[in-house]
């Protein structure tokens, strides 16, 4: 029994199948191409619309991160570096007065009083005052009140 030659697969590829009949009509598209400035347009668009997308959410996350009255209960008074990344902060809460030590990843309370208590004019802001030169000198007589009782 001999084996049957085995035809290329290219011409396997060509043949139509036993049984079927052969197209060979043209295939045609039924449009033509698009034109170029009504693609552009259409990406033009839609690039506006994902842009406008991303303004409204980020809007919508200001406004529901927004403190609601809370925020201005705080104030800060004043801030002295006492390092490359710490500093010791005044703040106002109320009528008490924080005297606090930040650090990167830590925040301490180093004193607290009232609000008479501090040296400061009660309507002047801190901001007013060149260079944070009260704030540093009621600093030192701070913690040399401390040490010392």
């Amino acid at each position: 029994m001999a084996a049957a030659p085995v035809p290329p697969a290219a011409d396997v590829l060509a043949a139509p199948a036993a049984g079927s009949a052969a197209v060979t009509a043209p295939i045609s598209t039924g449009t033509a191409a698009p034109e170029l400035g009504a693609s552009v347009l259409q990406m033009m668009f839609g690039l506006a619309v994902v842009i406008a997308l991303l303004f409204a959410c980020l809007w919508l996350i200001r406004r529901l991160a927004a403190p609601r009255g809370g925020g201005a209960a705080i104030k800060v008074l004043g801030a002295a570096a006492v390092g490359p990344r710490e500093r010791v902060v005044l703040v106002e809460l109320g009528e008490q007065v924080l005297v606090l030590g930040v650090a990167p990843g830590r925040v301490t309370r180093l004193h607290d009083m009232k609000r008479s208590e501090l040296p400061l004019p009660a309507d002047a802001p801190a901001a007013s005052v060149p260079g944070g030169k009260a704030f540093a000198a009621w600093l030192k007589q701070a913690t040399e009140r401390r040490n010392a009782g």
